[in-house]
């Protein structure tokens, strides 16, 4: 068995996916705008995870913009068969690289229309639609204005499947009303588990979770603890964050993203990690602890 293959799969829709997969948001410049750092190191990092058996590569024109998926299309166009590329709309970039709103149909019919040009694509295997109600986290207000417009593009043949991003339960039951949901896309981890009784629902029901920023939002007390699991295990604080959430749900698909190959290794190595029940006991003690300091 490949190393990756070790971290199981799971299905959006009717494509399969190894769990461990890949995020090309540090690809672009800071603050995800404009070019990268190093142009060519961006595509030996897609090449790279790609040759290491990672099959589902998480994207966004309005990384850059544009940068990005033009990087994953000169990288690795014509793509592998088995390669799934989830990408997401719903927001654009300002002149000064601000995170904007974008739900009129005409802005989410020419983002799915750069997406397909940038990537190369005629139809996008999956299309996370980002709620921009608050930019910094879900909140909640109707999707389905938004969503209807994906939808039709869908019967049009543009889009293969759709998710949802940044979102909360009472938008993922209406979106579910409206069309087909693959996958939820919101920020969980050790530290972050707002989203617990979401990922159990979403478990019961076979939709994939994807979380982002898997070690955002620690504490340096809950650092601590993660960094001392990792020295006990010989393995680093991400590996150990991937491991657990790997562990925590199959509905779990991981996107680590990072512009450097031996970061990249490290990430995907992941997958052969197996955490012992008393590293389990003290990875989610992080989670009481946070419980017990907000009571």
């Amino acid at each position: 068995m490949a190393a990756l293959d070790r971290s199981g799969s799971f299905t959006l829709g009717d494509l399969t996916v190894k769990r461990l997969g890949y995020g090309a948001m540090q690809l672009a410049g800071p603050g995800v705008f404009g070019p990268p750092k190093d142009h060519d190191s961006a595509l030996a990092v897609l090449r790279e995870a790609v040759a290491s058996g990672v099959n589902h590569i998480d994207t966004s024109d309005f990384y850059g913009p544009h940068v990005t998926n033009r990087l994953i299309r000169q990288a690795l166009h014509p793509y592998p068969t088995d390669l799934v590329i989830v990408t997401k709309v719903g927001a654009r970039r300002s002149e000064d690289g601000a995170w904007l709103p974008a739900f009129s149909r005409q802005e989410l019919t020419q983002a799915v229309d750069d997406n397909l040009c940038n990537l190369g694509l005629d139809v996008l295997d999956v299309v996370n639609l980002r709620a921009m109600f608050d930019a910094h986290g879900p909140a909640e207000g109707s999707i389905e204005a938004p969503l209807t417009v994906l939808a039709d593009l869908q019967q049009q043949g543009l889009i293969r499947h759709i998710g949802l991003s940044n979102v909360t339960s009472a938008q993922i039951a209406e979106g579910r009303g409206l069309c087909e949901i693959v996958c939820v896309q919101n920020q969980y981890n050790l530290a972050h588990r707002a989203d617990d009784a979401m990922v159990d629902d979403l478990t019961r029901d076979g939709i994939a979770y994807v979380p982002f920023f898997p070690l955002g939002g620690f504490t340096p007390v809950q650092s601590s603890t993660l960094s001392n699991v990792a020295r006990s295990l010989g393995a680093t604080p991400m590996q150990v964050a991937l491991a657990w959430l790997l562990r925590r749900a199959p509905n779990i698909l991981l996107i680590p993203g990072t512009s450097s190959v031996a970061h990249l290794r490290e990430n995907l190595a992941a997958a052969e990690l197996r955490l012992p029940d008393d590293a389990i006991a003290a990875l989610n003690g992080i989670a009481t602890s946070i419980e017990g300091d907000q009571r």
